[in-house]
């Protein structure tokens, strides 16, 4: 690489792919080969760099230009004035939403200053279908140490040490569950990497596996090296395609260069991997009902004990770990668990992923030490809420996290603290709302997809989740009742106490924190029949202004019901038992005489 003159690394993520990363890439290549430029400067197609919300990204190096949203024609202009011209193209720059300010060069941009890059740390730096990329960054290192230098219990004390704990949900300390699983006797074990990533909005170990595949190769090598297990499986959703390709290339090679497979690095250890596909059950993200899915049995969580660690996939011990905390591996050995432990909080060390997503300017993955605070986040790696509107809360822990209020955004993240304020650290989503959101909507949104997701195993979660949507929904239509709301509290902790798993455990989790923190803005749907943020579709009312309206009848020819009269160049009416709020008299009135209450 050190004969280009530039490496030109485009974002090859899901997410730019969509918006056709891989077409200008292959137009870069294009125009540089017309220019004669091939042999100077390199195209390179990376994994994430975390800013999506910018997506696609050309960063120029060694110059560390930074484009966003390049489309593939921009390929030219890129080519002839920054390759050739030695010009920044101006239009293609960030342009920072608060200062209003042009950036070129990411270590400016406030989206990546508190940013702690471990887990993420080869993400729209390599090529991840390369190998040889991969290994200049140190891959595989860590497996070359921990196989000549350190046996299986010095492997396990030195995660122990590290204070790393699982970045699935449950937050377990990760050596510990080494150790359980080292020490359960077996002819056989199994090192399994959880994939199966089904949080909405969700994109964190997604990113990792199409950006950075060979350090989850490396971490579970090493794991199945601590703990005796010459098997590793990668149960991975099959909505994955990108992630499983690149996974399919990455054990490719490692096979091919003897990084897996037998007698690795004439050391005498075995280790092979395989891929398993989930049909994309949020459930099969328990551990138990993982294993289950594995075993070609419907994917439904089991009792414990037996732990896993115990008697997990074909009976045996085996370890799951999920892949954020497999990324954290090599990093610690190399460099040790001193380094590690000094980074985060006393009882959550490290970094944390998370897919910030929502009413915020700088959507993306980010990667923040463990006690940043939620005002950090939001505020400066987050850049703000999108059009100057008003914070209103944020959802940590996905469909098992709660939300939070501005009361909250001083709070430091980590699992600790979280769970004292009512949310969790989950897998990492974090979406953010805004003074338009309804509350009580958003906690029916999450109730839904629990309802869809639960396996129906136990009946706390498959009846009584069904009643709590149906009460949310209640509240949403102006037809619950104070008796209402106070069953619905009682019926959360009945379903929290009772159910099987995390699943229907932390269900009740959104109902119980909006319940909380928007209590007032439940009775407004209870006592007055009213939406304040003018989200629930039943209680919306569409009004004519009559010091506005002209009687053009432009509203009453779009309305499809006929709910709307009055004569030519008079003022006109809703009707609001015909009315169906369907908004086209709203998109239709040019003298915005139709408001929404």
């Amino acid at each position: 690489m050190a004969d280009y003159k530039f490496h030109l690394l485009v974002c090859g993520g899901t997410g730019c792919h969509a918006s056709n990363s891989d077409v200008l890439a292959e137009n870069l290549k294009a125009e540089l080969a017309e220019h004669k430029l091939s042999e100077e400067v390199q195209v390179v197609s990376t994994g994430c760099f975390g800013f999506c919300e910018k997506g696609p990204i050309v960063k120029v190096v060694p110059d560390n230009t930074f484009y966003t949203q390049v489309a593939p024609d921009d390929a030219r202009d890129i080519v002839e004035e920054h390759v050739i011209k030695g010009r920044k193209v101006e239009r293609l720059l960030y342009v920072d939403p608060n200062k209003k300010e042009q950036i070129g060069d990411s270590k400016h941009m406030d989206f990546y200053k508190k940013q702690l890059r471990i887990a993420l740390r080869n993400c729209g730096f390599i090529n991840p279908e390369n190998i040889d990329e991969a290994i200049a960054r140190d891959s595989y290192a860590a497996m070359a140490k921990v196989l000549s230098e350190m046996t299986p219990k010095d492997v396990i004390q030195v995660i122990k040490e590290s204070g790393l704990r699982g970045r699935g949900g449950g937050g377990f300390p990760t050596g510990l569950k080494w150790e359980i699983a080292a020490n359960n006797e077996a002819d056989q074990k199994y090192v399994v990497c959880n994939a199966d990533e089904g949080d909405p909005g969700a994109f964190m170990d997604r990113s990792i596996l199409e950006g950075d595949p060979h350090t989850v190769l490396e971490a579970m090598a090493i794991c199945g090296y601590s703990m005796g297990a010459d098997k590793g499986v990668i149960y991975i959703r099959a909505e994955y395609p990108l992630a499983i390709h690149r996974l399919k290339v990455a054990l490719k090679q490692a096979r091919e260069y003897g990084l897996l497979g037998t007698n690795i690095m004439d050391t005498g250890f075995n280790h092979d991997i395989e891929l398993r596909y989930g049909a994309g059950a949020f459930v099969c993200g328990e551990e138990t009902a993982l294993i289950r899915s594995m075993e070609g049995k419907r994917g439904e969580p089991t009792s414990k004990p037996p732990f896993p660690a115990q008697e997990g996939f074909n009976k045996k011990p085996t370890n799951v770990n999920n892949v954020e905390t497999f990324a954290n591996i090599p990093p610690i050995i190399l460099k040790g668990s001193d380094w590690f432990s000094s980074i985060g909080s006393e009882k959550s060390k490290g970094t944390k992923v998370f897919a910030l997503a929502g009413k915020i300017n700088n959507v993306g993955l980010i990667e923040v030490p463990m006690g940043t605070t939620l005002r950090e986040v939001i505020y400066e790696i987050g850049g703000g809420i999108k059009d100057g509107k008003k914070f209103k809360a944020v959802q940590t822990g996905g469909p098992s996290g709660g939300c939070l209020t501005e009361k909250h955004l001083d709070t430091p993240i980590d699992f600790d603290n979280l769970l004292a304020v009512g949310s969790m650290m989950g897998s990492g989503g974090m979406i953010v709302m805004d003074e338009d959101d309804c509350m009580v909507s958003v906690a029916k949104f999450f109730l839904e997809f629990t309802v869809e997701e639960s396996c129906g195993k136990c009946a706390p979660c498959r009846i009584g989740n069904k009643r709590l949507h149906e009460l949310l929904v209640k509240i949403t239509e102006g037809k619950a009742t104070k008796k209402d709301i106070r069953n619905m509290r009682n019926l959360c902790h009945v379903i929290k106490d009772t159910s099987l798993c995390g699943l229907g455990q932390t269900s009740p989790n959104p109902v119980l924190s909006t319940l909380e923190n928007f209590y007032d803005e439940y009775m407004e749907h209870v006592e007055n029949h009213n939406c304040p943020a003018g989200q629930c579709k039943a209680l919306m009312r569409y009004y004519v202004l009559p010091d506005k309206c002209i009687g053009c009848g432009a509203c009453a020819r779009a309305c499809p019901v006929g709910a709307i009269s009055g004569e030519r160049k008079k003022e006109h009416v809703i009707d609001q038992h015909l009315c169906i709020k369907c908004g086209a008299c709203l998109e239709k009135c040019k003298f915005d005489s139709i408001i929404v209450k």
